[in-house]
C-alpha cells in the first residue's frame, strides 16, 4: 500500500499555522481540529512542524510564554517527509527511525497531506483485514 492510498482514504486536508503566530495560536488549533500536529507554513511553503509533543516540552520550560512566542522560534525545522509514492511499511520505518508520530506528504515540494502513525496503523489493520478476508474465502472454496 502506498501513502496516496492512505490520503484517498482519509482525506488530504492540512491544518496549517503560519511561522509568525503564537504558540497560544497553535494550540487553539490543535484543540479545535482535534488533532497533534500542524504543518508550519510561510507563504503556503511548508517550512517546519509543531507538535503536541513540542508543545508540552515547551510548557515545562516556560509556560508563561506560550502567548507571545512565535511558533518559528520553536517548531522543529528540519522536516522528515515522505511523498504519495512511499510504501506504507516503507514510511513506517522512517517514522520509527526518527521518532515522530506526524508526517507531512509533499508532491514535487508541495504540501499534499500528512500521515500520522494512527493512520498508518489503521492502513495496517485494514490491510490485516482484507487479508484475513481472502484467506477464510480460500479455505471455504477448498473445502
Amino acid at each position: 500500500m502506498k501513502i496516496h492510498d492512505i490520503l484517498h482514504a482519509k482525506g488530504r486536508g492540512v491544518v496549517t499555522i503560519a511561522g509568525d503566530r503564537t504558540v497560544l495560536d497553535a494550540v487553539q488549533r490543535l484543540v479545535e481540529h482535534n488533532i497533534g500536529g500542524l504543518v508550519v507554513v510561510d507563504h503556503e511553503e511548508p517550512i517546519g512542524i509543531l507538535t503536541e509533543r513540542d508543545i508540552l516540552r515547551l510548557t515545562a520550560r516556560s509556560a508563561g510564554s506560550l502567548g507571545s512566542m512565535q511558533i518559528r522560534t520553536v517548531m522543529t525545522r528540519d522536516l522528515i517527509t515522505a511523498t504519495p509514492e512511499h510504501e506504507l511499511l516503507s514510511v513506517m520505518e522512517m517514522m520509527t527511525r526518527h521518532k515522530v508520530r506526524h508526517l507531512p506528504v509533499l508532491k514535487k515540494g508541495r504540501l499534499a497531506g500528512i500521515v500520522s502513525i494512527g493512520d498508518l496503523l489503521n492502513a495496517c489493520r485494514v490491510l490485516a483485514e482484507e487479508e484475513n478476508a481472502l484467506l477464510r474465502d480460500y479455505i471455504q472454496q477448498a473445502r
